[in-house]
């Protein structure tokens, strides 16, 4: 059985991470090259402006290999809440717990910094991951019909506050 080990930035994760969420929600989804270009754009912004203790990033290794990834964007500050981001796990390693280990790093992290306030931008559809969100204590927060990145969708914002 293959080993997962839970780690931070390493060289190369950011350009796994874009290919992966670019590659996912083309072929299951029918996303197209703006939806790469933004998740590119925006996780590079997110680690130039990284903050240790504000900021996470974990990566799940299974073996060698990049098996997925989670961040936690402290920036918003408490009003808003810090934002999970770049969620998403290897859809050959999905059902093995990885989602779950990552996402509860990403949490214990919040509780730990001190983030009272969390949320996330999904959509429906991604059953699987709504679980674990609900699972977590995530509550769906809102709503609504978008047309991006090729498609539509329904955007939906999930929130979790600490106890």
């Amino acid at each position: 059985m293959e080993e997962l080990e839970i780690v931070g930035y390493y060289p190369g994760v950011i350009g796994k991470i874009v290919e992966l969420h670019a590659r996912y929600y083309h072929e299951n989804w029918g996303f197209d090259i703006s939806f790469e270009t933004q998740v590119a754009r925006e996780l590079g912004e997110f680690m130039e402006k990284f903050v240790p203790g504000r900021d996470g990033l974990w990566v799940a290794k299974y073996g060698a290999e990049f098996a997925g990834s989670v961040a936690i964007d402290g920036s918003p500050g408490p009003d808003e809440g810090a934002r999970l981001r770049w969620f998403i796990v290897e859809p050959n390693l999905q059902g093995r717990g990885i989602g779950t280990r990552l996402l509860r790093e990403a949490m214990a992290f919040c509780r730990k910094a001190g983030h009272r306030r969390v949320f996330l931008w999904t959509f429906r559809g991604l059953d699987a991951a709504r679980r674990l969100y609900e699972r977590e204590g995530f509550r769906l927060s809102e709503e609504h019909l978008i047309e991006k990145w090729g498609g539509r969708i329904v955007e939906q914002r999930f929130e979790w506050t600490m106890m």
